[in-house]
């Protein structure tokens, strides 16, 4: 389980990144790199950083379900992710 400080700090980001999105939009186009560089720093969206929506853990993310990789393991053992089973041949 993640630090609650460290997923706080994600969700800060993320709102940043929404925040500014328009504005760092219009300024790239125009080219105005200085105007674009007195932007707060984690309103670029490349400092976010995917994590598990239940753990926080940020290693071995699933884009499609947003979970971990052990966190979907589990779900997907006990039958609460709908469609999923464990593969056997």
């Amino acid at each position: 389980m993640a630090k609650e400080s460290m997923k706080a700090r994600e969700v800060k980001r993320q709102k940043l990144v929404e925040k500014y999105a328009e504005k760092r939009a219009r300024l790239k186009a125009e080219g105005d790199y200085v105007a674009l560089s007195r932007l707060p720093r984690n309103s670029n969206p490349i400092r976010l950083h995917n994590r598990c929506k239940l753990t926080g853990r940020p290693k071995g993310y699933m884009r499609q379900f947003g979970i971990s990789r052990i966190t979907f393991r589990e779900m997907a053992s006990s039958g609460l992710i709908p469609g999923v089973k464990k593969a056997s041949w």
